[in-house]
């Protein structure tokens, strides 16, 4: 019986330090609203121009640059919470 609860216990341990907490939890979830607008058809119209930004049309440059840019959010987000 013992050994059951200490397994019990040990698992519930282990599980609370993979949990994101409620704060970044709420955050990702921010970051996932935004990158949905950013990405939506008629903020994408915006920027469906002729021209170049870098040697790539304006549309692709903004698409990747919301992109890398969500995903550098996402790190430091993820890398608070696991300090």
């Amino acid at each position: 019986m013992v050994v059951r609860e200490f397994k019990r216990l040990h698992f519930f341990k282990n599980y609370k330090s993979y949990c994101v907490k409620k704060r970044h939890e709420q955050k990702l979830i921010v970051v996932s609203l935004v990158l949905l607008v950013c990405l939506n058809i008629p903020i994408l119209l915006i920027f469906n121009k002729t021209g170049s930004v870098f040697g790539l049309p304006v549309l692709y440059f903004y698409v990747f640059f919301v992109w890398a840019l969500s995903i550098i959010i996402s790190y430091i987000l993820l890398k608070k919470h696991y300090e």
